[in-house]
């Protein structure tokens, strides 16, 4: 499969995101449209709304989201208000290559790094990060998508703390079908209380990009 790169400007550096040759923003477009309503235009994400900023995520993390989504390994009876309307949303999506588009023009939008809106010890949020958390989602949270784990650099804080928080309690990464979800509720689990996850997100917000 042909790759293409892509440089898209975010803050004050350029970063490299593979789109697939035969991957249409343009149709992406017009499905994101929906989408726009929650994330913004710009994929900047709304809090009130309990939806995250996207444009820190490589096309096939977000592709892979959206088909746990639309295959019920995310959003189901136990999960979220949020993300069971994301399930909602992702079965509109009529097929795989509809999910590639859609992220492929997610991938040319600025929408930029959100407001602190965590106050915590980002010190030692770095010793529970570089304990647990680096090997998978790299030192600098740049993320591999080798081992399927996402970009965390950039994603909004407040949203690293309720995925955290939905992964110890069970409302994530139950389903038998999510193994990488799985593995993030061991993971997450080994955060010794909520200062802790607090922490963990502070640090990765002063990453940034």
């Amino acid at each position: 499969m042909r790759m293409i790169w892509k440089l898209v400007p975010l803050a004050l550096a350029l970063v490299t995101i593979e789109i697939r040759a035969e991957d249409d923003p343009e149709r992406g477009r017009a499905l994101y449209a929906p989408c726009a309503a929650c994330h913004g235009v710009q994929g900047e994400g709304n809090r009130s709304l309990n939806a995250p900023r996207l444009t820190h995520l490589s096309p096939v993390y977000v592709v892979a989201q959206l088909q746990k989504f639309k295959a019920g390994a995310r959003g189901g009876s136990d999960a979220s208000d949020s993300a069971r309307q994301m399930a909602a949303m992702a079965a509109t999506l009529a097929d795989e290559q509809a999910m590639y588009d859609t992220a492929a023009y997610i991938a040319t939008l600025e929408g930029g790094v959100s407001p602190v809106s965590i106050e915590a010890d980002a010190e030692q949020g770095a010793s529970y990060y570089r304990q647990y958390c680096a090997a998978c989602h790299g030192p600098a949270a740049e993320g591999n998508p080798a081992l399927n784990s996402p970009r965390l650099a950039g994603a909004d804080d407040w949203y690293i703390v309720a995925q955290l928080q939905s992964f110890r309690a069970g409302s994530r990464g139950s389903h038998a079908s999510d193994r990488t979800g799985k593995q993030m509720r061991v993971m997450a689990g080994v955060l010794p209380d909520d200062a802790a996850v607090a922490a963990v997100a502070a640090h990765i917000r002063s990453l940034q990009e």
